[in-house]
């Protein structure tokens, strides 16, 4: 590659030749290092989250806001969807973190509390059970009642507590969006059953909400992470900031 002299030392034809290729390796070497030093100092990177809808409208809209504030060159992509596909893209590696229930069965998978909720009846405005200070799940089968998807983690909790009490709903239709749910009832086509997070999404004129009891069921909500994907810096910032928030 070179050609000493006693005076100097110089290339030789195959080194000239070899010198871009040199060149640009080291450039690359160079760049590679300053990508991993971003990565690491969480000045550059991207962070995929799979959330619950009631979560991803709820809760995520503010943590995106304080997240991008403090980490303004790390892109955040999110999915909404069902809990059954969180757990699947955590556990694939699709997504970074998830925002869910608790998973069953699932010993791939850690959860860490974040919040809890809990279970409102929604009825339009001067619906007879707003006389009431509270609803036994009990007299839901009482009124035509708007059913939320029948795959979400809510609608498998509200058929399991209907079960339990001994009641049938008298369900008018089912919805796939929370918003439908909530101008259905607001037309007063029937009742309905929300997560409490789920409703401050859709208040508005139209409809009023009192908690459920008889049983009261708090609903766990938290993180779910990969036991075979450690978190990279990016997720576990945003990790840290969602159990920070208030």
């Amino acid at each position: 590659m070179f050609a000493r002299t006693t005076r100097q030392l110089a290339l030789t034809p195959e080194g000239e030749a070899f010198l871009p290729v040199a060149v640009r390796l080291l450039n690359d070497w160079n760049e590679a290092f300053e990508d991993l030093n971003d990565q690491f100092s969480k000045q550059r990177g991207k962070v995929t989250i799979a959330a619950l809808p009631t979560l991803a409208a709820g809760l995520f809209p503010r943590v995106i806001k304080r997240f991008h504030e403090a980490y303004p060159r790390i892109n955040l992509s999110l999915h909404d969807v069902l809990a059954d596909q969180i757990n699947q893209m955590v556990r694939e590696g699709r997504a970074d973190l998830g925002l869910s229930v608790p998973p069953s069965d699932a010993d791939d998978l850690t959860f860490e509390p974040v919040l809890e909720d809990s279970y409102v009846a929604v009825c339009p405005s001067r619906h007879p059970l707003l006389a009431q200070a509270a609803v036994a799940w009990s007299q839901l089968a009482e009124y035509p009642f708007i059913g939320i998807n029948r795959l979400s983690s809510s609608r498998q909790d509200i058929d399991r507590i209907m079960q339990s009490v001994g009641e049938r709903l008298d369900i008018l239709c089912d919805a796939r969006q929370i918003a439908t749910v909530g101008r259905m009832v607001a037309a007063g086509l029937g009742i309905s059953v929300l997560p409490s997070l789920s409703f401050r999404q859709i208040a508005t004129d139209g409809i009023e909400h009192r908690p459920l009891v008889e049983p009261t069921i708090r609903r766990e909500l938290g993180i779910i992470l990969s036991r075979r994907h450690p978190p990279s810096a990016a997720t576990s910032a945003l990790r840290q900031l969602i159990h920070d928030h208030p």
